[in-house]
């Protein structure tokens, strides 16, 4: 794994630090002066693009849209002023997941591992939402407006080092013990993790859960991790003492209603990520037959059973595995994309396109299905269809990498040369490597020299990248 390097850290932080005013009621004039909510935005932005650039993800459609939307559930009922969010989804199954200045949520595969159930993984997002809303970060930078770039800067490294995995020996080499050490004492300082939990807690029981999980999860971690030299990221992020757990439980019991605790929902994408993060597909379905043997009446693990089959090769009994859960919620999205996925491995495309063509009807917006959609068409080698579904799914997920580099691929395959090069410059620019993406508009404009209109239009996004790509340099210098 690659790292970012303290440069690029200290952009962001020299962006924050030429914030200008904006107004923000509930903190007061102070810290918008110093880190306005916009310069925030953009903070965020340049900061997703180079960690985008730097640590693996996860590729899981159904992943991506059960964390963007749990998030933006709890949003809706929070304190978060500006909901422009933005997500990014890490390849690791430790423990961890990060709210960045201007709307940036980081979610690490092994938050579903370690969250037995939604109330829990929806505790620890809320709780990384109060950060936002709280802007935990400008009121640092408030703190210690005098202080040197480094330490700014080391204020901001924090979120990287939990999010690339703190305990990497490579990490080491990147951030001195005395910018760790004022990390640990400004970005998560006593006083903003016991605010962040106040509201947290305010914001799962307005959202409909069970705000009982937020302590229950804090405690188990607690207990099994009390004597582990090296726990997992999140603790060392946001350390759990028996007062924090007291004050949290205390305060979560005054509430009158239980709410949710879990969904099987939930539990269906937890088997996605066990999948994910079991040493070999055969292993997984081990595991998951012992836990139907020991509850039949399980179904997320005869799921789980019926994706390692897939993935195993075992397609004839991963079929009878997913009938009975089929039978059982005919219309459930989850069953019926594995059903799909399932039908395109047998080859049985006429199959899957009724069942897409129904799913479509009940779920429009699905991001999931549309992308099933997308695989479906190049399966049916329909690649002119794929790529006008893809420019259609670009119109709501223009500043996602995972569609844009789709989008190259298909306008590759279509005979679409430029097209390709401008889907991969948009690639590019989203993972923070500008100049790759100036050189793809390069390509894309010498082949439409022939094309006045479609030339000034490369011509003129060109620009935009270079502008953004100077102030870069400039903060640099």
């Amino acid at each position: 794994m690659t790292f970012l390097r303290p440069t690029l850290l200290t952009l962001a932080c020299l962006l924050a630090a030429n914030a200008s005013a904006d107004d923000l009621p509930s903190l007061g004039d102070a810290s918008s002066s110093i880190v306005s909510p916009q310069q925030e935005h953009q903070l965020g932005r340049a900061w997703l693009a180079l960690l985008r650039g730097q640590v693996p993800q996860l590729d899981d459609p159904q992943l991506k849209e059960f964390v963007e939307n749990s998030v933006y559930r709890l949003a809706e009922t929070s304190q978060v002023q500006d909901r422009r969010l933005e997500f990014i989804l890490l390849n690791s199954n430790q423990l961890n997941a990060f709210a960045a200045p201007g709307g940036i949520i980081g979610v690490n595969g092994g938050l579903f591992l370690y969250a037995q159930t939604e109330a829990e993984y929806a505790s620890v997002l809320a709780h990384e939402l109060a950060h936002l809303s709280q802007r935990h970060f400008a009121r640092g930078v408030e703190a210690q407006q005098r202080m040197q770039l480094p330490v700014m800067a080391a204020m901001l490294a924090g979120i990287v080092a939990a999010a690339a995995g703190a305990g990497d020996a490579g990490m080491a080499t990147i951030f001195s013990a005395q910018a760790a050490a004022i990390q640990e004492q400004r970005r998560f300082s006593r006083q903003n993790e016991q605010e962040a939990d106040r509201i947290g807690l305010v914001n799962l029981e307005r959202a409909g859960y069970d705000p009982r999980a937020m302590p229950s999860m804090f405690e188990r971690l607690m207990r099994q991790y009390r004597y582990d030299a090296k726990p997992p990221e999140f603790l060392l992020t946001h350390p759990v003492s028996e007062s924090r757990i007291a004050d949290t439980r205390n305060r979560a019991e005054q509430y009158s209603g239980k709410g949710v605790e879990d969904s099987l929902h939930y539990q269906l994408m937890r088997a996605r990520v066990q999948l994910t993060y079991e040493e070999t597909p055969g292993v997984a379905a081990k595991r998951f037959r012992a836990m139907l043997d020991e509850n039949p009446k399980l179904d997320a693990a005869r799921y789980g059973l019926a994706l390692a089959q897939m993935k195993s090769g075992q397609l004839s009994e991963a079929q009878q595995t997913l009938q009975p859960l089929l039978k059982s919620a005919p219309d459930d999205l989850t069953y019926n994309l594995a059903q799909l996925e399932l039908d395109m491995a047998q080859n049985h495309l006429d199959d899957a396109q009724r069942r897409q063509s129904r799913l479509l009807t009940l779920y429009p917006s699905s991001y999931s299905l549309q992308q099933t959609r997308i695989d479906l068409l190049l399966k049916q080698r329909r690649i002119q269809d794929a790529e006008r579904a893809l420019d259609e799914l670009l119109k709501s997920r223009d500043k996602d990498p995972d569609v844009w580099y789709q989008v190259a691929e298909v306008r590759g395959l279509s005979g679409n040369t430029i097209g390709l090069h401008q889907a991969r410059a948009e690639y590019f620019a989203l993972v923070g490597d500008y100049k790759q993406a100036l050189e793809q508009l390069d390509f894309a404009k010498r082949r439409a020299a022939n094309n006045f209109q479609l030339a000034s239009r490369i011509d003129a996004r060109q620009r935009e990248l270079e502008d953004e790509q100077r102030m870069v340099n400039q903060m640099l210098r």
